[in-house]
């Protein structure tokens, strides 16, 4: 017999609405500030404890309530903001449902204390899990308090789900200061066990609300923005989104960049949201300005009409969506990229043929010392005849001593040698690539009888050698000063475009990319040397100032004797304010700063743990890339033979720490199909 159709009490039917509005104590806060800042509050303060377990208290000095209004908003679907559908098109606040409260006070002991302004008296009412226990007056200042202690009691396996207090805490603290972004008008104070997390007056611009929370550091780092699109000229553009756009803020400066996207910030109508569309225009628009994989930095607030949005697409209202998303996008990408220009940012092909560089400030990509790069012999190679004899061995220029020079100075010796390298086409790189990865799977057939055997470049016993070396462990010093039995089987041709070592074996051609390779060795030998806990460290002359906010104040705080375990000695200098006062060896002092950052940024994301330190591969392959950026146009032979000696000499020669190719191999098959084909 089929069981029949109830309808669910009042007190079950919040405890099942909580479960898609209040899903974690930050929701709770999210839902009680947006109130406040409803109310038209100046002053907010937020406490909580035990990672929002144990207490969260929210006190503003808003409008208030009257007793009446006070026990209307406890019921399910109370609301001041909208009287029917139609007002859906036109929400200019951030609360409109109604579910908020009655969802909070169904699964918490929940507290309000409330006065309106003109009254001699406030409202007290507490509610456990639903149920009101009583209604009584109270004296209090104008404005509402309210308090939720033991959060999801009534449904302990809703409790179960939550994470650590370190990380719950970790979101109430993002959550708090989103809004405070959204609102520099409104002072805001946020209070950790206790603790003062951040204070920040009522500030006149967004410019100073970014630098009480984030740090005077990133706020340098940013430039105003304010585009617009919607006057009679532009009207057809934005016809489809609705109306007139607008795009004003703070980005960051062409180069400057983060490893997350903790400080790419975006509001829609004064609203935090994560929208995919805005987030792709945004990075889309730094796609020249950024190397690969960092992140702008960007606190922006876009604004169109409210008919253009839909802000009721998600339960807590963390997505929207946009009548015209194409529209949107590309408004941003223009008015951000329009801005990046203004700034001197290079877009495009070069009129020189050089490829050139985005900037890279020292807070963003490391500085390239020049004493760390291989030096030229001046030499050129004939492209033909007999292969000269070859000169005395030289060290290799991986393991040659650095001098530390100062930011942006370029030793004596190798002034006006430090030149990009000519670009090659994608169509000319594709087809090399294309072409040597069929001749290894061909495995050189049409050759002599023992050619299939041999269609690699290097021999099986070179590379035995190449494997032996390799097998020693990341500990093994890839020194390469003299030549082996691998490079010294292969015949030297020449350099093409500055970026490529070609050579010429039994088998046929090996192409060698210079920057790949040399982002190899330099990966694994950094690898190597932060694995080695013993490694010593150098004292900074002058200590580089770091500024955090609070998350990564706490998270750097408990990790501090990791860092200096690993040669990395960070000293607290004040709130929120540190000093990085020494570095490991193998690391420049301008790195250090990006260093501790990105480390911070993935410790954040829970992509980090000191058990497993090759977690730390992202952020010791991009200090490797940074240090390939510029190579010589004119090597030597026996540089590039110590390239290639101690690139086969590493765990995996093969690719680039990015996954680029370090080498093409093309047999003397596909050379004859190549040409036969012609």
């Amino acid at each position: 017999m089929a069981e029949k159709v109830r309808i669910l009490p009042d007190r079950v039917a919040n405890q099942i609405a909580a479960g898609e509005v209040i899903e974690r104590p930050a929701a709770v806060i999210k839902e009680l500030v947006e109130n406040a800042l409803d109310a038209g509050a100046t002053r907010i303060e937020v406490e909580f404890r035990h990672g929002g377990r144990a207490l969260m208290r929210i006190e503003d000095n808003g409008h208030g309530m009257s007793q009446d209004n006070a026990l209307l908003a406890l019921e399910r679907h109370a609301t001041s903001k909208i009287a029917e559908a139609a007002d859906l098109d036109q929400i200019g606040s951030y609360g409109f449902r109604g579910e908020a409260l009655p969802s909070i006070a169904s699964v918490s002991r929940f507290e309000l204390q409330t006065r309106e302004r003109g009254a001699e008296e406030g409202t007290e009412i507490l509610i456990n899990a639903g149920r009101i226990v009583h209604v009584r007056e109270c004296g209090r200042p104008v404005g509402t308090r309210i308090v939720v202690t033991h959060l999801f009691n009534s449904v302990p396996a809703r409790r179960k789900f939550l994470k650590t207090d370190q990380t719950e805490a970790a979101h109430i603290i993002q959550c708090v200061r989103l809004y405070a972004l959204a609102s520099p008008q409104a002072a805001f104070t946020l209070i950790e066990d206790g603790r003062v997390i951040f204070k920040s007056p009522e500030c006149a611009t967004l410019a100073e609300r970014v630098a009480e929370i984030f740090g005077r550091q990133t706020a340098e780092a940013l430039v105003p923005i304010d585009a617009s699109e919607g006057s009679e000229e532009a009207g057809a553009r934005t016809a489809g989104a609705g109306g007139p756009m607008r795009l004003r803020g703070l980005i960051g400066r062409p180069g400057v960049g983060r490893a997350t996207r903790h400080e790419m910030v975006i509001f829609v109508n004064q609203r935090p949201v994560n929208s995919r569309t805005l987030n792709y225009a945004l990075i889309e628009s730094y796609h020249e300005s950024l190397p690969k994989g960092r992140y702008p930095l960007a606190f922006l607030f876009f604004e169109c009409a409210p008919a253009a949005v839909d802000v009721n697409v998600h339960p807590a209202k963390r997505e929207v969506r946009f009548r015209s998303e194409p529209a949107v996008r590309g408004f941003v990408i223009r008015s951000v990229l329009a801005r990046l220009r203004e700034l001197g940012a290079e877009f495009g092909s070069p009129a020189s043929g050089e490829a050139q560089a985005p900037p890279t400030p020292a807070a963003a990509v490391p500085v390239l010392h020049s004493a760390a790069l291989p030096q030229t012999g001046g030499r050129v190679i004939a492209l033909s005849g007999e292969k000269a004899a070859l000169p005395a061995p030289q060290l290799s220029p991986f393991t040659a001593p650095r001098t530390v020079w100062p930011a942006g100075a370029v030793p004596p010796s190798t002034a006006g040698k430090l030149q990009p390298f000519a670009p090659v086409s994608a169509y000319e790189l594709g087809e090399a690539q294309r072409l040597g990865h069929a001749a290894s799977r061909r495995g050189g057939r049409g050759e002599s009888p023992d050619g299939a055997a041999k269609s690699a470049l290097l021999n099986k016993s070179s590379l035995d050698t190449a494997l032996a070396s390799a097998a020693q462990g990341p500990g093994h010093s890839i020194t390469g000063s003299v030549p082996n039995t691998n490079t010294l089987r292969l015949r030297f041709v020449g350099v093409v475009h500055g970026a490529y070592a070609l050579f010429e074996t039994a088998a046929g051609l090996l192409l060698l990319d210079r920057r790949a390779a040399t982002e190899r060795v330099w990966f694994e030998r950094l690898q190597a040397q932060f694995r080695n806990a013993s490694v010593p460290s150098q004292r900074l002359l002058l200590a580089v100032p770091l500024e955090l906010d609070p998350i990564a104040t706490a998270l750097l705080l408990d990790r501090l004797s990791f860092l200096a375990e690993h040669g990395v000695e960070v000293n607290e200098f004040g709130r929120n304010f540190f000093r990085i006062e020494a570095v490991p060896t193998w690391m420049e002092p301008a790195e250090a700063e990006g260093f501790v950052r990105d480390f911070l940024g993935q410790v954040r994301e829970g992509r980090f743990h000191e058990n497993n330190l090759d977690l730390m591969r992202e952020e010791l392959a991009r200090l490797a890339i940074s240090r390939a950026v510029r190579l010589p146009t004119n090597p030597s032979e026996e540089e590039l033979r110590a390239l290639l000696d101690e690139l086969f000499a590493t765990s995996h020669p093969l690719t680039s720490p990015a996954g680029r190719p370090t080498y093409v191999e093309l047999s003397h098959t596909a050379l004859a199909r190549l040409l036969a084909g012609l």
